[in-house]
């Protein structure tokens, strides 16, 4: 059965369509798989007899030519998204064991068309991390080593379960959020492909909030053709969700392999930094020539607030995290760590319920909103913001359709090994990827190569707001050029 857990997407619809297998014989490879695979940690919950029950009822309309467009498929879901019936944390101990009452749009648009639930994937505790190291279910194992090392590898943040889970075959696909580089970093560092979608593309509603203007939802998948496939049901107006842009939703399969002869890739120049490597240096030139051999035009350009990006989303992420995390107290669902007080219960209860990085996160929020300190910080991180998004529409005004630039600084490292001291140098990982959060584009990563150890390296591609079926087609032009990765099975 293993071969079954091999399969694309696109290849597995095929075969449920000519019923060389079912659904149930998909779903159960893929659940003994996750068994073997228990410590890479990706899955903090399993639900195999909820996954084998969809499956049966996929069977059965399948049989009578009723199936979806993912009649079937196996997916994993982030623990950030909210699954009626099926206990959802945000992988912090401050929500407890809650278990809603009701279903998130996106994952309800997966079972509308027939996908099944395999379980709940790990996360950084609310997503905050590039690591995957802030859960408090422990870390997520990167299916990745160097060569020659056992090395315990993380494999980015936040949504590390969904990359390790696609990257050694435990899923076909997962669902994933990004707030500043949340799909796309650990897409890199798994050389899986993560697609961040324009803000307002997919519905919010019932996934846990981490930063509300900055959070988006998305697909991880093996293949940019299998992330387009995902992403067609994910997206959609939702009246729920009052950031949802209510423009109909295209058949991004379909820009898979068209022409993108005559497209101008622009390639920022802020983007070459100091002390790069030259192995991600050397990605980024071949990234651009094979673009350029498929026909597109490649164009230096400008985006001349990149260096401020950083910084401002640390402010304004934080900001928005202090205020979204105000709702756990103790009081209503979740953790409770009695007081004498009603003052004394909220303390003990977040003392307990909220790690050291969502601490830290929650007091510098606050600190930039008070009052002595909202027009230093807050006022002139926003007006920033706004000052890194007029870069790309200036950038886009002049013909560009999209941007390429590296996903990350970096291929991926141990656990353990960076932010310890310094959370800076955490920090410093999503330096190619925060800039499209803070002006709301889509921007999607695919693997490109590797590095001079045998781990994966990513390229970004940056979009036109709502135009993420650029990005598939040149996301395809790259994954064709480079081929597709594989870690070796060592667990």
């Amino acid at each position: 059965m293993t071969d079954l857990t091999s399969m694309t997407i696109a290849e597995a619809k095929a075969g449920l369509a000519n019923k060389s297998f079912t659904s149930l014989e998909l779903t159960d490879a893929h659940l003994a798989a996750m068994e073997a695979a228990r410590s890479l940690n990706a899955f903090v919950l399993e639900t195999p007899d909820q996954a084998r029950a969809m499956a049966r009822a996929i069977d059965a309309r399948i049989a009578k030519g009723e199936g979806g467009p993912l009649a079937g498929i196996p997916l994993g879901i982030k623990d950030l998204f909210a699954t009626k019936g099926v206990r959802t944390t945000a992988c912090s101990k401050i929500l407890g064991n809650f278990v809603p009452p009701y279903e998130s749009t996106v994952t309800s648009q997966l079972w509308r068309d027939g996908a099944v639930m395999l379980g709940k994937l790990n996360n950084d505790e609310f997503a905050m991390g590039s690591s995957n190291e802030t859960s408090c279910f422990g870390p997520v194992v990167n299916p990745w080593r160097r060569e020659g090392s056992n090395t315990t590898l993380v494999p980015g943040g936040s949504s590390g379960g969904s990359a390790s889970a696609v990257a050694a075959l435990l899923c076909m696909g997962a669902t994933a959020t990004d707030t500043g580089g949340s799909i796309r970093q650990p897409a890199a560092f798994t050389a899986t492909v993560g697609v961040k979608p324009t803000y307002g593309r997919c519905s919010r509603w019932g996934i846990v909030a981490f930063a509300s203007s900055l959070d988006q939802a998305g697909p991880m998948a093996r293949t940019v053709r299998d992330s387009a496939i995902l992403m067609r049901s994910m997206a959609g107006h939702d009246p729920k969700d009052t950031t949802s842009v209510d423009i109909g939703v295209p058949d991004y399969e379909a820009a898979i392999g068209k022409s993108v002869k005559g497209m101008k890739i622009g390639i920022p120049r802020e983007y070459r930094l100091d002390g790069m490597p030259t192995e991600i240096e050397k990605l980024w030139s071949e990234g651009a020539a094979w673009l350029k051999a498929a026909g597109a035009d490649l164009v230096e350009v400008s985006l001349p607030h990149t260096k401020y990006a950083l910084p401002a989303y640390y402010i304004v992420a934080p900001a928005e995290a202090s205020s979204n995390l105000a709702r756990y107290d103790g009081v209503r669902y979740g953790l409770r760590v009695p007081g004498r007080s009603i003052g004394e219960l909220y303390e003990n209860t977040r003392a307990e319920g909220f790690g050291d990085e969502v601490r830290r996160r929650v007091m510098i929020g606050t600190y930039v909103l008070s009052a002595g300190y909202y027009d230093a910080y807050y006022l002139r991180a926003q007006k920033v913001r706004t000052l890194i998004k007029k870069d790309f529409e200036d950038c886009f005004a002049k013909g560009i359709s999209a941007i390429l630039t590296p996903a990350t600084p970096s291929a991926a490292f141990g656990v353990g090994e960076k932010g310890g001291a310094d959370p800076v140098e955490m920090y410093l990982n999503d330096i190619f990827t925060v800039t499209v959060n803070m002006a709301g584009l889509p921007g999607i990563a695919v693997p490109a190569g590797k590095d001079a150890q045998g781990l994966p390296l990513g390229l970004q591609l940056i979009g036109r707001p709502f135009d993420e079926e650029t990005l598939f087609s040149l996301g395809e032009v790259v994954e064709q050029a480079a081929g597709r990765f594989t870690p070796q099975r060592w667990w």
